[in-house]
C-alpha cells in the first residue's frame, strides 16, 4: 500500500459519518501531505475519535496503517505529485520530467551523501524548523565537470523527497527580446514559489554569466540583476537546483545567493569501482573488473556508462550468456576513441 492509499484509508473512515467534524478533519489530513508531524498528529485524532465510539476494529487497522506510513518507495511517494496543478503562465519554460531513477543508481561521494541526506532530513522537519524562527535550506547551486551526475542527482533528489521534478528550457527562456527573458525568469520563479517542486537549471551560466566579462552587453546585465534578485527574494515551496560546468564564468555575486553549494567531482578508483558493480548487477560477467580500474582514471560516469552499455551490447550481439573480458575491452577501446 502507498502512502497515497494510505492517506485515502484514513479519510474514507473520517467520511463515514459524513459530520462537519469529520471533513475539516478530512481537510487538514489532505493540506499536511508530505508533513510528517502535522499529518500523524491528525492521523492520531480521527483514531481517537474512532475508538471513542468504540470502533476498536477500525481504529487498530487505522493505528497499523500510520505505523508503515513513511515506508514507502520512492515511486510510491510521488503518485500524489501527479496532480499537482501546472500554471499557464510557466508551461513554455519548464518541462515535467518523470523520474525514473532512485538513490541505488547513483554513486556519490560520502561528503555529498551526507550532505543530501542532511538536506532531506532539514526539509522533511521544516515545520518544527520554522517553528524555531529557522529557514530551511532549498536553494543549491551543483558545480563540476561534465557527466559526473549533476541532473541525475537533482532527479533522484526529487524522486527522495517525493517531490515532482521540473527541468527549465533555457531555449524557450532566453529570449531575443528586449527585456523578456527577464519576465520570463519571473514567470519562472513565481512557479517555483507557488509549486511544491524540484525546479532545475542546466546550464546556468548561460543565464548567470559573470558581468564583468568584457563581451558582455547591457541587456545580459539586466538579466542577471533581475536573476540575483529573484534568488535572493524567493523561498522555494520545494528546491531550487542550479547546475554549471562552468563555474568559473559565474558572475561573483551568484554564489551568496545560494544556501549550499555542493561539488561533484571525477570519480575516484572507490567510486569507479562502486559503479561498474552496479552497472554489471544484473548481468554475469567472466573476469574482474578490478583489472581495468586504473585505465579508467579520469572517466566521468556518462563516459562510464556509455562503456559499460557497449559491453553489455556486444554480449548480445554475439549471443554471449555473460560479459566477457574481450567484450570489455572492446568497449573500452572505443570509450577511448570517443575521448579522443
Amino acid at each position: 500500500m502507498n502512502y497515497g492509499q494510505q492517506s485515502a484509508d484514513l479519510i474514507q473512515s473520517e467520511y463515514g459519518g459524513g459530520s462537519l467534524a469529520r471533513g475539516e478533519l478530512m481537510k487538514k489530513l489532505l493540506a499536511s501531505y508530505g508533513r510528517d508531524e502535522e499529518f500523524r498528529a491528525v492521523a492520531e485524532k480521527i483514531i481517537a475519535d474512532e475508538e471513542k465510539k468504540n470502533n476498536n476494529v477500525l481504529a487498530r487497522s487505522l493505528r497499523k496503517t500510520l505505523e508503515n506510513v513513511g515506508n514507502t518507495s520512492t515511486s510510491q511517494k510521488a503518485v500524489l505529485s501527479r496532480l499537482l496543478p501546472f500554471p499557464d503562465e510557466a508551461k513554455d519554460f519548464i518541462q515535467r520530467i518523470e523520474t525514473k531513477h532512485n538513490y541505488q543508481d547513483i554513486v556519490l561521494s560520502n561528503e555529498n551523501s551526507e550532505q543530501f541526506a542532511s538536506l532531506i532530513q532539514e526539509f522533511r522537519q521544516a515545520d518544527r524548523l520554522k517553528r524555531h524562527g529557522l529557514s530551511v535550506r532549498s536553494k543549491l547551486l551543483f558545480c563540476g565537470p561534465p557527466g559526473t551526475g549533476k541532473t541525475l542527482c537533482a532527479e533522484i533528489f526529487a524522486a527522495e523527497l517525493g517531490l515532482p521534478f521540473f527541468h527549465v528550457r533555457l531555449d524557450s527562456l532566453i529570449s531575443s527580446y528586449l527585456g523578456e527573458t527577464a519576465s520570463n525568469i519571473r514567470k519562472t520563479f513565481e512557479f517555483a514559489r507557488r509549486q511544491p517542486c524540484v525546479l532545475f537549471f542546466d546550464e546556468f551560466d548561460a543565464l548567470a554569466r559573470s558581468r564583468d566579462e568584457s563581451g558582455e552587453h547591457n541587456e545580459l546585465r539586466r538579466v542577471v540583476n533581475s536573476l540575483l534578485i529573484f534568488i535572493e527574494q524567493i523561498a522555494p515551496s520545494g528546491f531550487l537546483i542550479a547546475a554549471t560546468n562552468l563555474d568559473r564564468h559565474l558572475d561573483p555575486a551568484i554564489w551568496r545567493r545560494f544556501d549550499e553549494v555542493i561539488w561533484f567531482k571525477l570519480p575516484d578508483t572507490t567510486m569507479v569501482k562502486k559503479y561498474l558493480v552496479h552497472a554489471f548487477k544484473n548481468t554475469t560477467i567472466a573476469f574482474d573488473t578490478g583489472a581495468f580500474i586504473a585505465e579508467l582514471n579520469g572517466y566521468s560516469y556518462a563516459d562510464l556508462e556509455k562503456l559499460c552499455i557497449q559491453a553489455l551490447k556486444l554480449s548480445i550481439i554475439e549471443g554471449s550468456k555473460h560479459v566477457s573480458e574481450a567484450q570489455f575491452r572492446r568497449a573500452l577501446c572505443q570509450a577511448k576513441h570517443r575521448r579522443r
